[in-house]
């Protein structure tokens, strides 16, 4: 059975891609440090760790019944 593509499971998946691209401009900065790292770095880590959270909430969406 082939899984349903609704317009949220789209919109979630696309955020950490544009979390990654579009908003690492924004976040480059050195100050303030997060556990000694620059915020740029941290905020990276943070939407790596966050991407498979919106990932299993796409599946979710996809293959509900």
């Amino acid at each position: 059975m082939e899984p349903r593509r609704s317009p949220a499971s789209i919109i979630l998946a696309l955020i950490p891609a544009i979390a990654l691209t579009i908003g690492v401009p924004f976040a480059n900065q050195v100050e303030p440090r997060i556990f000694g790292l620059p915020f740029l770095l941290d905020y990276i880590v943070l939407w790596i760790l966050l991407t498979p959270a919106f990932m299993f909430c796409v599946y979710r969406l996809e293959h509900r019944q």
